[in-house]
C-alpha cells in the first residue's frame, strides 16, 4: 500500500524517518550505494518529498501505527 509523507523527524541514531499519512514511520537514509536518496540531507529536500507517496510494508503486513518513543 502506498502513503503520503506528512512529516519528517530524526531518530536516536540520527538517521532520518518519514512520518507517513498512515502512521508508520519509513527510514529514509542516505547510505550509498545501497541507498540514494540525497535530498533527505537537506531542509528544502525533505520539504519537497511531503505529500509524496512511499510503499509502506507496515500497512501490507496491517501492523499497528507507530509512535515515537518521547510520546
Amino acid at each position: 500500500m502506498q502513503s503520503a509523507i506528512t512529516n519528517f523527524h530524526l531518530d536516536d541514531d540520527k538517521d532520518w524517518v518519514a512520518e507517513l499519512e498512515c502512521g508508520h514511520f519509513q527510514h529514509v537514509r542516505h547510505n550509498p550505494p545501497w541507498q540514494n536518496r540525497p535530498w533527505v540531507t537537506s531542509a528544502n529536500g525533505r520539504q519537497e518529498k511531503l505529500g509524496k507517496l512511499l510503499q509502506c510494508i507496515k500497512c501490507d503486513e496491517n501492523a499497528p501505527a507507530d509512535t515515537r518513543a518521547s510520546e
